[in-house]
């Protein structure tokens, strides 16, 4: 596993992390402590702030969990991926995303940069 699969595979634990405490934790797994998130819909640094934006898509979105969608490309220090959020229902995705990652020497992510590909109708 390459520092950008590791970094990729704990950010999708964050993200699909549901426990306050295990959310909290993953968290800090995956990012540094001043790490950064930014997207169309938000722009937050720090673990409590990106802990908050991870909680509030769940409460929009109960019952969906964040999936890598084809291999994480990466080089140095950054890394790029593409994901959907899927109905663990129906399998469903009306969500789905690329995303940049920088990370630090200790291989957490230091800023996401997210693009937001598909959204779902009003």
């Amino acid at each position: 596993m390459t520092i950008h699969t590791a970094a990729v595979a704990r950010y999708f634990e964050a993200w699909n992390a549901t426990d306050v405490d295990a959310l909290a934790k993953a968290v800090a797994a995956a990012w540094s402590e001043e790490g950064s998130y930014t997207d169309p819909m938000a722009d937050v640094r720090g673990h409590e702030q990106i802990a908050a934006v991870i909680g509030a898509v769940h409460e929009q979105f109960p019952g969906f969990e964040f999936r890598q969608t084809g291999e994480v490309d990466g080089n140095h220090h950054i890394a790029r991926f593409s994901w959907e959020l899927v109905s663990t229902a129906d399998g469903s995705a009306p969500v789905a995303g690329s995303d940049v990652v920088t990370l630090a020497e200790d291989g957490r992510i230091t800023s996401v940069l997210g693009f937001l590909d598909r959204l779902p109708e009003a």
